[in-house]
């Protein structure tokens, strides 16, 4: 048997991107980052309970909330990697600092339990959605879902 023919197959695929489908949308990041906020005030609501079941509870809600930190994470970097392309830095000249911004907020919402860091992080993607719509030269309203 021959492995190498197994081990390195003869063909090879290659795509521009990680989804040429070209569907880009920053609603998965802000319906992501209204999950993280959502939990934030609801772990502050729990307050300093010990007993088991806050405890479980405040834990689930930790968990939901760096899993959608992460969520939210992901589908910027999305954006900012596959969607953003050099010619949009002469109308958004801030574009890679925004995103920076955003993807350290994902990650102090993971470490931290402070509603401030889901407001903040909503902020930075509503900057982002706005960007995007005036990439495509349309006027899309911000909102959120709660």
């Amino acid at each position: 048997m021959n492995f190498s023919r197994i081990l390195r197959p003869s063909r090879v695929a290659h795509a521009h991107c990680d989804g040429p489908c070209g569907v880009y949308d920053p609603a998965s990041a802000r319906i992501a980052a209204e999950a993280v906020l959502s939990m934030e005030k609801k772990i502050a609501a729990l307050g300093d309970a010990q007993d088991a079941a806050t405890i479980n509870t405040r834990t689930r809600f930790i968990v939901i909330k760096e899993q959608q930190a992460e969520l939210a994470k992901h589908e910027l970097n999305v954006l900012w990697h596959d969607y953003f392309k050099p010619e949009h830095l002469a109308n958004f000249p801030d574009l890679h600092d925004t995103f920076w911004q955003a993807a350290k907020l994902c990650s102090k919402n993971k470490t931290e339990q402070d509603p401030a860091n889901g407001e903040a992080l909503l902020a930075v993607i509503e900057k982002i959605h706005k960007a995007f719509w005036a990439s495509k030269n349309r006027d899309v309203a911000f909102y959120r879902a709660s």
